[in-house]
This record gives C-alpha cells, sequence and structure tokens, in this order.
C-alpha cells in the first residue's frame, strides 16, 4: 500500500509517540509499504518550527531528512497537477497543506494516514 504520512503522524512517527493508533503504527511499521512525506509536510514543519509552534531536536533541514531516512520514508514533490487538483476540492477544509495532502493521494493512488477528522470528509482513503 502507498501511505502518505501528514505532518502529525510524520512527527509522531520519529518521536515514537504513543498518540499514534495503533493500525497507523502497524502500517507503518510493515515493509511492503511505501511510505511517503510531501514537501507540503516538510513546508509546515519548517514554518511552525520558525514560529516557535514545534520544538525540534536539531534545525528542521536536518531533522526532516534524518527521520525520512531511518523510517524509510520518501520524498513526495508538490507538481502542478496537484497544485490545481486543489482547487477541485470541495471547501471542507481550508488548510492549504492538507489540501494538497489529499490532491497529493488521490492523483498517486495514496492513503493518507492521518487524525484529522475533516481529511476523512473528502473522497481519499485515510487509515488510521
Amino acid at each position: 500500500m502507498r501511505l502518505l504520512l501528514d505532518s502529525a503522524t510524520f512527527i509522531w512517527t520519529a518521536e515514537g509517540h504513543t498518540k499514534l493508533s495503533v493500525a497507523a503504527r502497524s502500517l507503518i511499521a510493515d515493509a511492503s509499504n511505501e511510505l511517503f512525506l510531501s514537501a507540503a509536510s516538510a513546508w509546515e514543519i519548517a514554518i511552525k518550527h520558525e514560529l516557535g509552534r514545534l520544538d525540534l531536536r536539531m534545525p528542521p533541514d536536518e531533522y526532516v531528512w534524518q527521520q525520512r531516512q531511518l523510517h524509510r520514508i520518501e520524498s513526495l514533490s508538490i507538481d502542478e497537477a496537484a497544485a490545481l487538483q486543489s482547487a477541485k476540492l470541495p471547501n471542507v477544509h481550508r488548510d492549504p497543506f492538507d489540501r494538497i495532502l489529499i490532491s497529493q493521494a488521490i492523483l498517486g493512488g495514496m492513503a493518507i494516514v492521518t487524525p484529522d477528522r475533516l481529511i476523512r470528509m473528502y473522497p481519499v482513503r485515510t487509515v488510521w
């Protein structure tokens, strides 16, 4: 299965946090699943860190790269198709980062690993 981790899921995975659901933890640990982190999530992490809303043990550029390597998570670039797809989505979720994730998952045939209930209101597969 192709899994797109949202920002919170990525950080909780990196930190071994108990906030991860049992199902999410199991899917992430299953080596047969492909794991992805969107450039949008990396951007969100960098912004929140810069604003003092996210404490990391190292600068975001080092943290994201290191944690992706440790947890076999591939980087997913934002392309034009995903950017344009985001404008076609119903206006349920106003967060532009999440709208890009939804678009990337729809176009890439991925499931989003997220606890976000608003994302579950879109025509995209989610797991938690």
